[in-house]
């Protein structure tokens, strides 16, 4: 799934070249950008935003004031051309304090921190997770429990979707990809071509162009391919 950004500053040139290093990762998608807090705050209660950029000094709010008045703020990056207010932020809890003027590698270093930190939550959500969490599909005339550690990958046959179990058991359903990626998003799936969805928990080896899921090799799409390659290499990183 992208990430869906908010970029907050005053500057004009700031936002032109966050927006330059954003449109260089596929996976990182540019909901708005505004130039002051009281705009952001307007986007944030009309958008769904993952990773907010914002400036520490602006007009009428700082970032660092108008970070501590939200009550579930976005995960955020304060950029700014001030170290003065590095520990401030710190304390705040945001994933990263850019300098400006913000060159791509740095702006990289902060976007793998905004991921790991993400797949952290996602293992410790995984964990607590017990083996009877599952979802109900109805195939034909019959309603259908599907255990969600049961699954090892779901493939998309244009309004039919076809989920491959273990014991090689398959439940064909109604129902579009894309939907079922949305009920499964907080789960331990992930999207690696247009036409599958993998259960990760299932991966038992992967090369550049596919991921094999015990002895079935699944593609990886070239729109999925930079999502895939970093939660890859995170796996490699706990490996």
């Amino acid at each position: 799934m992208k990430i869906r950004c908010l970029i907050v500053d005053d500057e004009p040139l700031a936002v032109r070249l966050i927006e330059k290093h954003c449109a260089s990762i596929d996976v990182i998608e540019v909901i708005a950008t505004c130039n002051s807090a009281i705009k952001a705050f307007e986007i944030l209660n009309t958008e769904a935003i993952d990773l907010m950029f914002l400036d520490i000094k602006m007009p009428q709010l700082t970032g660092i004031d108008f970070l501590k008045s939200l009550k579930n703020p976005p995960k955020t990056i304060f950029t700014t051309a001030y170290r003065d207010f590095a520990v401030e932020s710190y304390d705040l809890e945001t994933i990263d304090y850019l300098l400006k003027p913000i060159t791509f590698e740095r702006f990289i270093q902060a976007i793998d921190k905004y991921t790991r930190l993400n797949q952290e939550i996602r293992t410790e959500k995984q964990s607590q997770a017990t083996y009877d969490e599952f979802i109900i599909v109805r195939s034909g005339s019959k309603y259908h429990k599907i255990v969600l550690d049961q699954i090892i990958y779901i493939e998309s046959l244009k309004d039919y979707i076809q989920i491959h179990l273990e014991n090689d058991k398959v439940v064909v359903s109604k129902y579009k990809l894309g939907a079922i990626e949305q009920e499964l998003a907080a789960q331990n799936f992930l999207r690696v071509h247009r036409s599958y969805i993998i259960n990760t928990s299932k991966i038992s080896a992967f090369s550049k162009h596919t991921i094999e899921l015990n002895s079935q090799e699944i593609p990886i799409g070239a729109s999925y391919n930079t999502e895939v390659v970093i939660f890859l290499e995170q796996m490699k990183g706990l490996a």
